[in-house]
């Protein structure tokens, strides 16, 4: 096999152990990498705000409100406004989104980060260095994403 070859069935390998944690993922909780990253996020900071969820998990304001959107319709968090401040909303959990969360399977790059970060120090640049040159190589270098190993669409449910 040529080395292009090699290459591209080791993506086609990542790409597919993602997909299948995914569709795990939603069949055993009904939701996707992302609301879960973003329900996760609301547990750890009670009333954070849609700006703040962005920044912390490297999605854009709009994506969030998106994922917000759905997991609101399915009474897992609730926007709340600000008395002292109307132009602030915080977000919470639902009892159900506890509930959710308390299911959820534990996410795939938890085991991925813990194998990483017992990789040396220039292993683990040569592998960010590595995946950054194979994003720009499929243009890929401004696509929204998150530390979270998901496919699919993120406005997906």
């Amino acid at each position: 096999m040529r080395k292009e070859e090699e290459l591209l069935v080791a993506l086609r390998k990542v790409i597919r152990a993602v997909d299948l944690r995914s569709k795990q993922l939603s069949k055993d909780v009904g939701l996707t990498g992302p609301q879960l990253l973003v329900l996760q996020n609301i547990q750890e900071h009670p009333g954070v705000m849609v700006r703040e969820i962005a920044e912390s998990i490297n999605l854009s304001p709009a994506t969030i409100t998106n994922i917000l959107d759905r997991i609101e319709a399915r009474e897992l968090v609730t926007r709340i406004r600000s008395t002292t401040d109307k132009r602030k909303v915080g977000v919470y959990l639902t009892e159900k989104g506890e509930a959710s969360l308390e299911n959820a399977p534990r996410p795939l790059q938890e085991h991925f980060v813990e194998r990483f970060n017992n990789m040396k120090d220039w292993e683990q640049s040569q592998m960010v260095a590595t995946m950054q040159r194979i994003a720009s190589m499929m243009d890929a270098e401004n696509i929204d994403a998150s530390p979270f190993l998901e496919v699919g669409s993120l406005r997906d449910r």
